[in-house]
């Protein structure tokens, strides 16, 4: 039996807790899991996970193990990885992003990423929440945020500026908008949390929040972009979302002396299982792609 197969079985286990889950997502029968699992022990000449009919944990030895197999993966994979060709990368990745960095920025990376490895494919899930990669079976996820989940490995792969931005139809006739705190009063459209809507601004050394009233607000940032076009209010928007309406004229920038706080673009991925080489090649394409092509 495949010890290098074995090993990814026994480590998936570790982390999902469930030989039928680890089993759908390796797309191997509960049956094999058992008999890997069971090659492993065999190998090692340990118990390396306590099995009942509703709970599976590692044994104390199973805890030591799971990082020095994890370790002697990697090396595995690099091996393979400096003996192969990178035009031949192979496989499938499952990917997350937001709906508006993906639709307006990641899909001609990706395309440009599986034209140089036609071997690879790429499904993509658009989401803006933060999901559990390992229970969706999610190799990589991209993600703007001020710092990452902790919980998982983050690289960032370029730097997110936002603008605010309003239509010329809503700003004729409105009240001017000159320093932060003329915000007040405007119709201004929200990002949808769960506490106050707070912009924070800065322009040098000056700092301003500037709490604002939300008639119209959304979870999602194109729903709110078009809002903006259809002259609905003012909206805390990416750059890389509204630079073309900005050059086209249909939106405007306002206060362009005070900087929102910038963010990262991070490539996100689960420190509980093993990085592919095809998703790794993703990442580093992607940070070169990002630095090539800004928005």
């Amino acid at each position: 039996m495949d010890r290098l197969i074995a090993a990814k079985v026994f480590v998936d286990v570790a982390y999902t807790r469930s030989f039928t889950n680890t089993a759908e997502r390796l797309e191997v029968s509960r049956p094999m899991v058992t008999r890997y699992i069971e090659a492993m022990e065999d190998w090692l000449q340990t118990r390396l996970l306590h099995r009942t009919t509703r709970k599976i944990s590692l044994t104390t030895t199973g805890e030591a193990c799971l990082k020095q197999v994890e370790i002697w993966l990697e090396q595995a994979e690099d091996l393979s990885t400096f003996a192969r060709p990178s035009d031949e990368l192979s496989g499938s990745i499952r990917l997350a992003v937001s709906m508006s960095f993906g639709f307006s920025q990641l899909m001609p990376a990706v395309h440009e990423y599986m034209q140089r490895h036609p071997k690879v494919s790429i499904d993509i899930d658009l989401q803006d929440s933060v999901t559990d990669l390992v229970e969706q079976r999610i190799d990589l996820a991209i993600r703007i945020a001020s710092a990452p989940d902790p919980s998982l490995i983050g690289k960032p792969i370029a730097v997110c500026e936002s603008v605010l931005v309003a239509s010329p139809d809503y700003l004729a006739g409105k009240p001017a908008v000159r320093v932060p705190s003329d915000l007040v009063g405007h119709d201004c459209l929200g990002y949808k949390n769960f506490g106050r809507h707070v912009w924070h601004l800065s322009k040098k050394e000056q700092f301003e929040s500037v709490d604002i009233e939300c008639r119209l607000t959304a979870n999602e940032a194109t729903a709110l972009l078009h809002a903006a076009l259809c002259g609905a209010g003012i909206s805390l928007q990416p750059t890389y979302l509204v630079n073309g309406y900005i050059k086209a004229g249909q939106l405007e920038a306002l206060l362009p002396d005070w900087k929102p706080n910038d963010m990262k673009v991070y490539a996100l991925y689960s420190s509980r299982k093993h990085l592919l080489p095809t998703v790794r090649a993703l990442i580093d394409f992607l940070e070169d792609y990002f630095r090539r092509n800004a928005w």
